[in-house]
């Protein structure tokens, strides 16, 4: 099949590279325009746009993709289907409407669980056991279209939202390139979602980032690994925010009964922080406009008193 491809991260590099290598054509990419970013603050291309202007193929960037010049020039491109990698902005109707296959998106969540932006870092934050990813027909309604195929991937203990989607992200590819393979042989057919089962995930923030120490030592763990790298999770002490890697849970017979939830226990080789229930033991820890360092390290340079805690 032809096909005009929108994404926009790194994450969307794997289904472009199998796509690349299937037996179906790219006619196009189409990913948000260049933007500021770096400490000089210059436009940089997407990887998904950097990726095609190596391979010779031509980039679309609309400020928005119900513009009727990216709708015209779509429309010339003649595409059967337009495959969707974290592309992150709503395509309207008129353009879903353009090939006679529709969009097809892949989505890292076994639909309807997480729909919306972050759907690997909700399920990391949740517990979730077991996640996926999906492909599903888009519509103008959120992640709600019907599915083409499914992937299974077990979650791993330590994953962080990194390593989890950087699997689904090599699955997926091989899922999305199969979706498209039955679609253009007509041995695949969408199945509408069920009704049952539907959570969302929206953009995770800055601020959804922050520490609650009040929380058990294992949800403080889910919420860090979901945050990295990501917007990166995070805690102040005396007034200055510190970023925080993966922690690691520390049962409460090991020392955690008296300690308060956000209380340091410091020592030569380890930093612990009390919680609602047990400790966390923090890895490595990032001060701001430093870099990132071992928490032990840390807490010799910046000299812990006994019972200070984080706010």
């Amino acid at each position: 099949m032809r096909l005009v491809v929108a994404g926009t991260p790194e994450v969307a590099l794997p289904s472009l590279a199998a796509l690349a290598a299937s037996s179906h054509e790219i006619a196009a990419v189409v990913t948000r325009p260049d933007a500021a970013a770096g400490r000089g603050r210059k436009a940089q291309r997407s990887p998904v746009g950097l990726w095609a202007d190596e391979a010779g193929i031509p980039v679309l960037q609309p400020a928005r993709p119900s513009e009727p010049e990216f709708l015209a020039a779509l429309a010339d491109l003649a595409p059967d289907c337009c495959p969707v990698i974290a592309y992150g902005a709503l395509v309207p109707q008129v353009a879903l409407d353009v090939p006679k296959h529709g969009w097809v998106n892949l989505h890292f969540s076994l639909l309807p669980a997480w729909r919306g932006a972050a759907p690997v870092q909700h399920a990391l934050i949740a517990g979730d056991a077991m996640t996926g990813a999906s492909t599903f027909r888009l519509e103008t309604g959120l992640d709600t279209g019907p599915v083409f195929g499914v992937m299974t991937e077990v979650v791993r203990p330590r994953d962080t939202a990194g390593d989890l989607l950087g699997r689904l992200a090599e699955g997926g590819a091989h899922l999305l390139v199969a979706t498209l393979d039955g679609i253009e042989s007509g041995e695949i057919e969408a199945r509408p979602q069920p009704d049952e089962g539907v959570s969302l995930a929206p953009k995770i923030t800055v601020a959804d980032a922050e520490v609650d120490w009040s929380q058990s030592s294992d949800a403080i763990d889910r919420r860090v690994r979901g945050c990295t790298p990501n917007p990166g999770a995070w805690t102040t002490l005396r007034g200055e925010r510190l970023g925080l890697g993966p922690v690691l849970p520390v049962r409460k017979d090991e020392g955690a009964d008296d300690v308060r939830p956000g209380q340091l226990l410091v020592t030569k080789r380890s930093v612990r922080v009390g919680t609602a229930y047990g400790l966390v033991e923090l890895g490595e820890v990032k001060p701001a406009g430093k870099r990132l360092m071992a928490a032990a390290d840390w807490a010799r340079g910046v000299r812990i008193e006994a019972g200070e805690t984080f706010s």
